[in-house]
């Protein structure tokens, strides 16, 4: 029962309710989607007919036209979005995506829930067309509120491995994995990991490659030689200074990032290990950073720039297509290893 002193319009979460179904089966009936039984068919759309609600496509149409712009929204911190190189590639190729239409592209950076609720209303407006979200935890609710809006949203990686919102993403899995490999194939041992924040999908399939690239190596994986990080570089320093105390005999390190990566670096020098004769380092992502360290450091490219631009085509692919009930699009870029000086 949908309480009488509610405020604003139905929506599709009291539509489910009532039904007694999901989300997401709510949102196949309303787009006319195949895969829903009739009698389930009939519960929800005599749920929207006693809610009256309204589909957010058709508010739109009878809103008016295009805006013309596209929201790049990141829910970092600005202090991580100007030091992180990550953030101004996809920026760069984002912009190169769009160049050739006339979409103006609005930067905008989500720091709490106040402002992803304003970002919501101003997304709900119809200010813009639609919506590239980049560096998304686990726990972020922003796709699923955009998709109850049917904001058409492209996520640069996902949230889990089922992610059901367009993605761009690479293959970290793969990538993680050839790093391993190489430090086992130079004669390595005891290698190490610094992990990426685990409330993001990126960060545990990277940690995931390393532990299937140890147990092909050797057997087995020892959890001791994991430790924790953020992606950023005060975060290496940290996790490295906890690994040389756990295992003073560590021979390499893998860090699920090129800036965790350098903080690695700092901590091996002040130890007075040298890099690589005593203690190989491979970082992740192949930013400016990993050439302009001491040594260059050994890493797992992922094309950034290519990632953003990639997000831009499939973003533009599905403004237009928002009328046709279009399947999500899922793409994975490969991941190559850039073989440096630190290895």
């Amino acid at each position: 029962m949908v309480a009488s002193g509610r405020s604003g319009p139905p929506t599709l979460e009291e539509v489910a309710a009532l039904a007694g179904v999901g989300r997401g089966t709510v949102s196949r009936v309303v787009n006319n989607a195949p895969g829903v039984k009739e009698a389930t068919r009939l519960l929800v759309q005599q749920a929207i007919a006693q809610l009256g609600y309204v589909p957010n496509r058709a508010a739109r149409a009878l809103a008016g036209s295009r805006s013309d712009a596209v929201a790049l929204v990141i829910p970092e911190s600005a202090r991580r979005f100007f030091t992180e190189p990550f953030f101004s590639d996809i920026v760069h190729g984002v912009t190169a995506g769009l160049a050739d239409t006339d979409m103006q592209l609005l930067l905008t950076l989500v720091r709490g829930d106040k402002e992803r609720q304003r970002f919501v209303q101003y997304a709900r407006a119809g200010r813009v067309d639609g919506v590239l979200l980049v560096s998304v935890h686990d726990s972020e609710p922003l796709p699923d509120m955009l998709a109850e809006l049917e904001v058409p949203t492209v996520l640069s990686g996902r949230r889990r491995s089922d992610e059901s919102v367009s993605y761009v993403d690479s293959d970290n899995v793969g990538g993680a994995r050839a790093a391993v490999r190489h430090l086992a194939e130079t004669g390595r041992r005891a290698i190490a990991t610094i992990a990426g924040p685990l409330d993001m999908y990126g960060a545990q399939c990277r940690l995931r490659g390393y532990q299937e690239a140890m147990r092909e190596a050797f057997g087995e994986v020892d959890p001791a030689y994991t430790a924790q990080g953020d992606f950023t570089e005060e975060s290496g320093r940290r996790a490295t200074e906890e690994l040389l105390e756990r295992h003073p005999g560590l021979d390499a390190v893998f860090a699920a990032s090129d800036v965790m990566a350098a903080g690695a670096l700092q901590v091996l020098r002040a130890a007075g290990r040298r890099v690589p004769e005593d203690v190989a380092v491979v970082g992740f992502d192949d930013s400016p950073i990993a050439q302009h360290t001491d040594p260059p450091l050994t890493t797992v490219r992922q094309p950034v720039e290519e990632m953003g631009r990639a997000m831009a085509r499939v973003l533009l692919e599905s403004i237009d297509d928002r009328n046709k009930a279009a399947a999500w699009r899922h793409v994975i870029l490969r991941t190559e290893l850039v073989k440096r000086a630190s290895t």
